[in-house]
Formats: C-alpha cells, sequence, structure tokens
C-alpha cells in the first residue's frame, strides 16, 4: 500500500468498498452494464457470456465497488446461492425485449428472495436491489412499469428497490440506477 493510501486511510478519506451481486438471466446485458460502468480506458471492446462469474471494479463518487458478475444460464444459476452471504446489495439485469423468459427471471428473482437463511441471509436483510430494465432500445421491449408488474415488484416490502430503463450499449439509465444504489448503500453503512 503507498503512502497516499495510508494517508488517506487514516483520514478517512479511502473510498468504501461494496460488494455486489451482480444477477440476471443470461443475455440479459449484465457483463455489457458492468463494462460500461468502468472507466472508458478500462472497458473492454469485446463481451463474451460470462461462464460461471467474473470479477470487476469499478467507482462510483464516494463508493469502490467490486462486482461479481454471475453466469445467468441455467446450469450456472446455483452457484448464485454461494455469494448471496457476501453481497451487500444486487444488480439484477432484465431483458425488457424477451416477453417469453420473463417468467424465468420472475422465478429466479422469487428464488432469490426467498432463499433459506442458513445459506443466504439476503431474506432477512435489508439490502438494495437495482434492478435494470435492459434492452430499451429494442423494438419488442417492455417499459420499466411494464417489466415491474411482470415481475411483482410491488411486492418487494421488506428491501429498498428501484427500476431504471437501460440501454447498456449506449450507457443509458446507468448512471442513475449507480447513484440510487450508492445512496442506499450509504444510508445502511450510516
Amino acid at each position: 500500500m503507498g503512502l497516499l493510501d495510508r494517508l488517506s486511510g487514516l483520514l478517512g478519506l479511502r473510498k468504501k468498498e461494496v460488494h455486489v451481486l451482480c444477477l440476471g438471466l443470461d443475455n440479459s446485458g449484465k457483463t455489457t452494464i458492468i463494462n460500461k460502468l468502468k472507466p472508458s480506458n478500462a472497458q473492454s471492446q469485446d463481451i463474451v457470456p460470462t461462464i460461471g462469474f467474473s470479477i470487476e471494479k469499478f467507482k462510483s463518487s464516494s463508493l469502490s465497488f467490486t462486482v461479481f458478475d454471475m453466469s445467468g444460464q441455467g446450469r450456472y444459476r446455483n452457484l448464485w446461492e454461494h455469494y448471496y452471504k457476501e453481497g451487500q446489495a444486487i444488480i439484477f439485469v432484465i431483458d425488457s425485449s424477451d416477453r417469453l423468459r420473463m417468467v424465468v427471471a420472475k422465478e429466479e428473482l422469487d428464488t432469490l428472495l426467498n432463499h433459506p437463511v442458513q445459506f443466504s441471509n439476503i431474506k432477512h436483510r435489508r439490502i438494495p436491489i437495482l434492478f435494470f430494465a435492459n434492452k430499451m432500445d429494442l423494438r419488442d421491449s417492455v417499459t420499466s412499469v411494464k417489466v415491474s408488474q411482470l415481475l411483482c415488484l410491488e411486492n418487494i416490502k421488506d428491501k429498498p428497490w428501484h427500476i431504471c430503463a437501460s440501454d447498456a450499449i449506449k450507457g443509458e439509465g446507468l448512471q442513475e440506477g449507480v447513484d440510487w444504489l450508492q445512496d442506499q448503500i450509504q444510508a445502511v453503512k450510516t
């Protein structure tokens, strides 16, 4: 650790690090969103499907995010539960143009929210959940309000949640979501 890092740590100026789980079905845009949130010089040009998970980092004005980008392929979704305990927030990405798999996304969300306590501790934690209704640029996409209705988000009463319409490729809606998430995490930490 360098002198400036030590000094900023002693003065309390270092950004607090938070662990965030990025979940959602495959091809919803999770990796593209996380990539777009990184500084432009650290962004990948080619996005490939995540196998298992990857760990990415980005910073906001006051927090340093370590994001566990979890694969959304059916055979890897059972790995999600192994990371629930470490998560301080969740980003859940939905492909708003994939109406057929919206039911599957809802099932996975319900599984997450009702996961047995002994493994995840999510059910009884007031962990913030940011939803990105992604791919709003596509012709067949539904509004974020409709996504919220299809996923029955109004039934989530014990956790703060927010939904943002997004276009990960252009970066639209991402900053609004991160700002909300940052505010929620800081409210819990204080």
